[in-house]
């Protein structure tokens, strides 16, 4: 799974090389989500749509369209499905996020968002976000080990810890004056 990532990366910077050497736009937009749940049964699914310019000319009348969440499956909770921009100028990045809320449980495999944009000298142009991977809607998770990492950790370096703890505790012992002496000889005198 790495592997294919990393070659559709690969991919994007190949073609934002190409296209960066010609005068025009080429938008290169991400999609990913996030699952959260708020209460038991409750499951929230954040989509963020970040776009980037990566050409070397500005993007006219930029349109993002994300319809791929169906009205019987999700309910839109906030932000909009989609959004225009008046321009998206080179180099630059912008953000768009919603929040949707699951109404069925099951396995639900998303479609890339759309964008449309034009230049002054051609037609409008299309682009697609990249795809999500399926999603498991209100899915029966086992619970979250929280301290599993320090439970490794423990076992792993625990009794040297308490070794090298014991001999530093014997040599302050050791190497320290004791309080008792001193009190003793200031009395004396």
């Amino acid at each position: 799974m790495a592997r294919s990532l990393a070659l559709v990366a690969l991919l994007l910077l190949g073609l934002a090389a190409a296209a960066s050497a010609s005068d025009a736009p080429f938008v290169v937009a991400h999609k990913k989500v996030s699952l959260s749940r708020p209460k038991p049964g409750v499951e929230r699914v954040a989509v963020s749509l970040d776009l980037y310019n990566q050409g070397s000319a500005t993007a006219y009348d930029v349109t993002i369209n994300d319809d791929s969440w169906p009205a019987d499956a999700f309910e839109l909770i906030t932000g909009e499905k989609s959004k225009t921009l008046e321009r998206l100028d080179p180099g630059s990045t912008v953000s768009h996020t919603f929040v949707l809320e699951t109404k069925t449980q099951g396995r639900f495999q998303g479609s890339p968002a759309v964008i449309k944009y034009r230049v002054p000298t051609k037609t409008a142009l299309q682009a697609y976000s990249t795809p999500i991977f399926p999603l498991d809607v209100l899915a029966e998770r086992p619970p979250e080990k929280k301290f599993e990492w320090a439970k490794r950790l423990v076992a792993k370096y625990g009794s040297l810890v308490s070794v090298v703890s014991f001999v530093g505790v014997f040599i302050y012992l050791v190497a320290s004056p004791s309080k008792s002496g001193s009190k003793a000889s200031k009395k004396r005198r």
